[in-house]
């Protein structure tokens, strides 16, 4: 930093001084001119006047040329140069970089601007590549769906299609319907939350009293597994935020519980305090997930368990973390392969 402020000051020193000498020299010819036209006659002072002139305007075009050049290389070029990559960035082209250290902007203001302009590049770079990996995830998971009511359609089209089999496919059918109609909510839901189209309607309520209103939810999908349900909740906690985004991120988090756990297995739901924070946790005896599959299960349509991909389309936890960030919390998991996961949502306290 030392080195780049040095050479801005001895830039500007060097300029300020070629300027003043090019005034000088300018000043003392003319001066010259005018004294040594004083002792001439009427005549001399014509015959000189023509020579006086040129050399004025010589002296006065050298320094217009050094200011042209001056100003092409600490200005033109740069902006020349900042407005062809903002072209090409306006084009789409997010892999243009300016060289921030190259002579036509060390040693001028524009080096911090090519600098900010890298940056825009890089982030619209990395946005561009989101978009695109989103896209590309969005028309795969449709596309299976899709091809799957396709393929069920067609067999109920079979003559003599036994009654068995025309309720298991017309079962499948409305199952993977469900399924695609629940993705796309999810996909219109995270869009709103991530352009922060959805603005949260604050209020103070009781979280022990909605954590049970959500469990009892899936009641019948738990019994039906014959699933052993344990709750620790700590009476009175009151939480101050949106209690309809909250729904979403504990209804996400059971319906995985009761989903990946197998028949006779195990969910537990605890609501403590510690110190400023209100601690919710999920825990279930399912599947779990490596450390790997952990540090990406937030993502857009990540699957890290491909044996469950059918189950879920990817979008769920994405949604989870995105609520607990604008509610101002944090959300963890911790999981064994083999052994369960559990997830833990802190919230600041009221």
């Amino acid at each position: 930093m030392k080195k780049t402020v040095w050479e801005r000051v001895l830039f500007n020193i060097s300029r300020f001084v070629a300027f003043f000498l090019v005034i000088c020299l300018v000043t003392t010819v003319t001066i010259l001119l005018f004294l040594k036209g004083i002792t001439l006659d009427e005549s001399a002072v014509r015959r000189n006047a023509p020579i006086t002139f040129l050399c004025i305007l010589l002296m006065t075009l050298i320094g217009c040329g050094l200011d042209a050049f001056r100003r092409n290389r600490t200005v033109d070029r740069p902006l020349k140069h900042i407005l062809d990559t903002l072209e090409q960035l306006s084009k789409g082209d997010f892999s243009v970089r300016l060289d921030s250290g190259h002579g036509d902007f060390s040693k001028t203001g524009f080096d911090a601007i090519s600098r900010e302009i890298n940056i825009l590049a890089g982030e619209l770079s990395g946005v561009e590549t989101l978009r695109n990996d989103f896209i590309a995830s969005v028309s795969h998971e449709l596309k299976t769906p899709l091809a799957a009511i396709q393929n069920y359609a067609a067999l109920l089209r079979v003559p003599g299609l036994p009654e068995e089999d025309r309720e298991e496919y017309t079962q499948a059918i409305l199952q993977t319907t469900r399924r695609l109609a629940d993705m796309v909510s999810n996909i219109l839901k995270l869009n709103k939350l991530e352009n922060q189209q959805i603005f949260p309607e604050v209020r103070t309520f009781d979280l022990g009293e909605q954590l049970c209103a959500c469990m009892l939810e899936y009641e019948s999908l738990w019994e039906e597994k014959g699933l052993e349900l344990e709750c620790e909740i700590a009476d009175g906690v009151q939480v101050r935020a949106d209690p309809e985004l909250l729904r979403l991120v504990w209804s996400n988090l059971f319906s995985n519980a009761v989903k990946f756990t197998p028949p006779g297995g195990r969910i537990s739901l605890k609501l403590t305090t510690d110190g400023g924070w209100t601690v919710v946790s999920v825990s279930d005896t399912g599947c779990g997930m490596s450390k790997e599959t952990g540090a990406h299960i937030f993502e857009k349509f990540y699957q890290g368990d491909t044996a469950h991909a059918a189950q879920g389309n990817g979008l769920g936890l994405a949604l989870v973390k995105r609520v607990v960030d604008i509610t101002g919390g944090v959300i963890s998991v911790s999981s064994t392969p083999g052994k369960g996961a559990t997830f833990t949502v802190r919230l600041r306290k009221e």
